[in-house]
């Protein structure tokens, strides 16, 4: 029986390489969805203010590990905000004390939190080279910020404009190209060396930005970098489905209250921790490649990282008829609420 037939299939637990999980009550409220299916995550350091040094990214850990509880078997692995000014040797000393394991470049302005991000890449040089000596991966939001350039395009010009002059600069540096959106980058991934990789989410594998526009503004399927055309979200599924051990999964899960969302300049951010597996069962069924969902989101990531995969498994079931939305989640007087493709999800976590 081929993987396609089968009703159920079973995969080492997965890793999340992308995951905001915020602070105080919506740490709380959103980490059971990911520490119960995920072991570890990569958390993203966007809080106000942003995790930039040692003392802030440990502290951040301990709040985390206080909000597991008991009994849970789930690793947050922090990252480092570059800012213009970060100290290379606070990146340096950070890496090798496991305060940290990545690098994150947000080019100011460019997404939630990223005012304090970089405002150009050589004003890092410094950090990029410490990283390099040491094998300490850059995550890289990779668009542009130039108001004259098409928020559609922006993916693509910083492959021009940023990545890969970088990457000519500092050819050891190992890179991950976060979130990708369009063709041109996953074609930009496929024709680099093994210091290239990319994280694909569940809800660009899932959406066009019609998505975002049908029958009216719909806030909840707005995020960035935001879905692209229909033959993008089609080569994002080659990338994830192919095998290619530089592609994995990063759910860039990323909670807002509905109340913030819900509004004239509402937040960017696609919440779709409760549901991420079941929604990934269900793209890698539609393109015959059951096969390849366990590279995609168990063994590529740790791979990259220079980690041992997990030993554990988890189950995933075909369902006769389409499961439900998730419900909301409750923070307080307000909710969260998570993703859910217009088209049909048959497969459950079991």
């Amino acid at each position: 029986m081929s993987p396609e037939q089968r009703p159920s299939i079973v995969i080492r637990r997965p890793d999340d390489w992308h995951l905001h999980l915020r602070d105080e009550a919506l740490l709380e409220a959103v980490l059971p969805y990911t520490a119960d299916v995920f072991a570890r995550a990569i958390v993203m350091p966007n809080l106000v203010p942003p995790v930039t040094t040692i003392a802030a990214a440990n502290a951040y850990r301990d709040r985390i590990n206080r909000a597991l509880g008991a009994g849970k078997t789930f690793r947050p692995l922090m990252t480092c905000y570059l800012t213009d000014t970060i100290s290379a040797d606070e990146i340096k000393r950070g890496f090798e004390q496991g305060a940290w394991v990545a690098a994150k470049l947000y080019p100011a302005g460019a997404t939630t939190n990223s005012d304090s991000g970089v405002t150009s890449v050589d004003k890092i040089y410094p950090a990029l080279e410490a990283m390099q000596s040491i094998g300490m991966p850059l995550l890289v939001h990779g668009e542009v910020v130039d108001p004259d350039v098409d928020v559609f395009d922006r993916e693509a010009r910083f492959i021009d404009d940023v990545m890969q002059p970088m990457r000519e600069r500092f050819k050891d540096l190992k890179v991950v190209f976060e979130h990708i959106t369009t063709a041109a980058a996953a074609n930009y991934v496929f024709g680099a060396d093994k210091n290239l990789a990319a994280t694909i989410t569940p809800h660009h594998l899932m959406i066009n930005r019609n998505a975002i526009f049908k029958g009216g503004l719909r806030p909840h399927m707005y995020c960035l970098p935001v879905a692209k055309r229909e033959h993008d979200r089609q080569s994002l599924r080659i990338a994830a489905t192919s095998g290619d051990r530089r592609f994995f999964l990063g759910t860039d899960s990323a909670p807002h209250i509905a109340s913030t969302k819900e509004c004239d300049g509402g937040c960017a951010g696609v919440f779709n921790a409760p549901n991420t597996m079941e929604c990934l069962a269900q793209v890698f069924d539609e393109e015959d490649a059951l096969d390849q969902l366990e590279a995609f989101a168990s063994l590529n990531g740790p791979a990259f990282y220079g980690l041992e995969p997990n030993t554990d498994t988890i189950t995933l079931t075909r369902q006769s008829t389409g499961i439900s939305a998730p419900d909301p989640v409750v923070v307080g007087d307000e909710v969260i609420k998570p993703f859910m493709p217009e088209t049909e999800v048959r497969w459950r976590l079991t």
